[in-house]
């Protein structure tokens, strides 16, 4: 291993987590330096459900794509949120596996095709993203130079988890290095950019969901029948 590949590994990437956490932290102390308001309409409605009932439901409902109509009415959608967010996770864990637990790969090829197809499916939805917001003139109005920005690295970020997938000497440390310089960058630059969404997720949907229920909305209502 040559000293930049080590460092890439190593070094770079517990600097990247470092500012990471740094970050993240102090927005969270931010965060929470404002009190949630009270909700000041009465309870009204269906008496089978509060606020504690729509706060978890509301917390739960990105597993739950028939309660959302977008997901709903296309279910193609909620495929590629799931096998994106799937390729995300699969590319952390492998930035972590091959420094700390090369054995792994080495002594499982299944696991390697594990990463590699959930990565390669990821990078297939990226692409499929980035077109749908060039090619669709609603989406080029709404998307902001940081939504097509975030969207390519991430989709090249996939095709180099693929490649690095295999932690082999033989494809040359090219590919890891510039797989490593490439997670650093991405955890470098989450934390500033609209990815950083999901470090708000449990607060504002508990938030949301909590008002919701006060109100009798959540949960909705089964819609046998309807």
């Amino acid at each position: 291993m040559s000293a930049l590949l080590h460092l890439a590994e190593h070094r770079l990437q517990e600097i990247a987590l470092g500012v990471m956490a740094v970050v993240y932290t102090t927005r969270l102390l931010w965060y929470f330096r404002f009190k949630a308001g009270k909700d000041r309409f009465p309870h009204t409605g269906r008496a089978d459900t509060d606020a504690r009932r729509g706060a978890i439901y509301s917390l739960f409902n990105v597993v739950m794509p028939w309660a959302m109509e977008s997901t709903r009415k296309h279910p193609g959608f909620y495929l590629q949120f799931v096998l994106f967010h799937l390729g995300v996770v699969a590319n952390i864990t492998l930035s972590f596996v091959i420094p700390y637990g090369p054995g792994l790969l080495a002594a499982n090829t299944w696991l390697v095709r594990l990463f590699q197809v959930a990565c390669g499916l990821a990078c297939g939805v990226g692409l499929l993203r980035l077109a749908r917001r060039v090619l669709k003139p609603v989406m080029r109005l709404i998307s902001t130079p940081d939504d097509y920005f975030a969207v390519t690295l991430l989709t090249v970020w996939f095709f180099f988890g693929v490649l690095a997938a295999p932690n082999s000497a033989a494809s040359g440390e090219g590919i890891l290095i510039a797989y490593f310089f490439l997670t650093a960058f991405f955890l470098l630059y989450v934390p500033f950019s609209k990815i950083s969404h999901y470090l708000y997720y449990p607060f504002t949907r508990w938030y949301m969901g909590k008002t919701m229920g006060h109100r009798g909305v959540y949960p909705l209502p089964s819609r046998k029948g309807a």
